[in-house]
């Protein structure tokens, strides 16, 4: 490969680790095309792309990113898995993918600059997706309005019904 190929691959890896919000390093040595190709097809249903470049290109590209902290791990063949969405969903599917295929081994990762440990990774992929944190979100958000309103509506409420108590017992006593 010549020098201006390797730039433009350095350029264009480095725009997307700036817009990347999660990357994980993986080894795939004994991983087959077909396998490889499968990883590539779950990671892209969820928003996710798998890149597969050179060590010293990797480090060049990801300096100036929140991608460096990883560089003391560009040693071994590695393919970095990126994420400009939702980080839970593209996790869950890559550590589900490695758990079926033990030849894929989850090294470290990156989410928004902050370096993320294997046992961070897997635990990041046991979260809820992005829908269900925000269904829960708007069920809690109008929980308290419904609070607020049962609340303020049981003093007027009592009111009526201690009203209503008052008008029996006098009918009753005027019959």
């Amino acid at each position: 490969m010549d020098r201006k190929a390797k730039e433009q691959i350095v350029s264009e890896l480095q725009e997307k680790l700036k817009k990347a919000h999660l990357g994980v390093l993986t080894r795939f040595n004994a991983m087959n095309v077909e396998k490889m190709e499968a990883l590539r097809n779950v990671l892209r249903k969820n928003d996710a792309e798998l890149k597969v470049v050179k060590n010293t290109l990797l480090g060049i590209a990801s300096r100036e990113t929140g991608f460096s902290v990883l560089a003391d791990h560009f040693k071994y063949p590695v393919a970095v898995v990126l994420s400009y969405q939702d980080p839970v969903a593209p996790t869950k599917a890559l550590v589900d993918f490695a758990k079926k295929n033990p030849e894929l081994e989850i090294q470290v990762g990156v989410l928004d600059g902050k370096m993320l440990t294997r046992e961070d990774i897997t635990a990041l992929a046991d979260l809820p997706g992005r829908e269900v944190l925000l269904g829960k979100l708007v069920s809690v958000m109008a929980a308290v309005p419904t609070s607020l309103v049962t609340v303020l509506s049981a003093v007027p409420r009592g009111f009526v019904q201690a009203l209503h108590a008052y008008c029996e017992k006098k009918q009753t006593l005027n019959s």
